[in-house]
């Protein structure tokens, strides 16, 4: 019988019990699943030597019941560094400020969005953006420009960005886009 035919085999003659033992030791059922599963793949690994095993089902229960100390230490050093750490620290909300500026930047289309929070957020040089988002530096000072002069329209109450149209709020009622395309009048002039 080949390997992947007798892994087969035992994994689906041993998951359910394999699974249950996994959520009676970890007491969480998604944490069993992630035990269990990496056990499967450990298992996967070597498994010529897990299937000469004279008991292949109790090497699983094993390396579950390893992988599931492992998680409980790892997780007592969280919580150990948790303690230490102490409270975080109280997080303010967002000035009006921050609101206004972060609506705008929602009006702009993704990519400016991201090379503006890149450039400025994160002090990150044009061509390392480029980098980042495999785009030529051309093309990221084209964000950057566009993504300044739709922000500065939008803060300014210009409207969306690159439309030249008000914010819905202040249409009113019966204006339209002229031939060049600024809004005008309301239609009763």
């Amino acid at each position: 019988m080949r390997d992947a035919d007798s892994f087969d085999e035992f994994y689906r003659s041993t998951s359910v019990r394999l699974m249950r033992y996994g959520y009676a030791v970890v007491g969480d059922l998604t944490e069993a699943q992630d035990v269990v599963q990496e056990a499967y793949t450990r298992a996967w690994q070597r498994w010529r030597t897990v299937a000469a095993h004279p008991h292949p089902e109790a090497w699983m229960r094993l390396t579950v019941t390893r992988l599931a100390m492992d998680r409980w230490r790892r997780m007592a050093r969280w919580h150990a560094y948790l303690r230490r750490a102490g409270p975080p620290d109280n997080v303010h909300p967002p000035n009006e400020d921050t609101v206004v500026v972060v609506a705008a930047l929602r009006r702009l289309p993704v990519a400016q969005r991201q090379a503006l929070a890149l450039h400025y957020l994160f002090d990150l040089p044009v061509a390392e953006i480029a980098e980042e988002t495999g785009v030529p530096v051309g093309t990221v000072t084209s964000w950057l420009s566009r993504g300044r002069a739709g922000l500065a329209s939008a803060l300014a109450g210009d409207g969306p960005p690159g439309t030249g149209a008000p914010p819905r709020a202040t249409r009113v009622a019966g204006a339209r886009p002229a031939a060049n395309g600024v809004w005008e009048g309301n239609g009763d002039e």
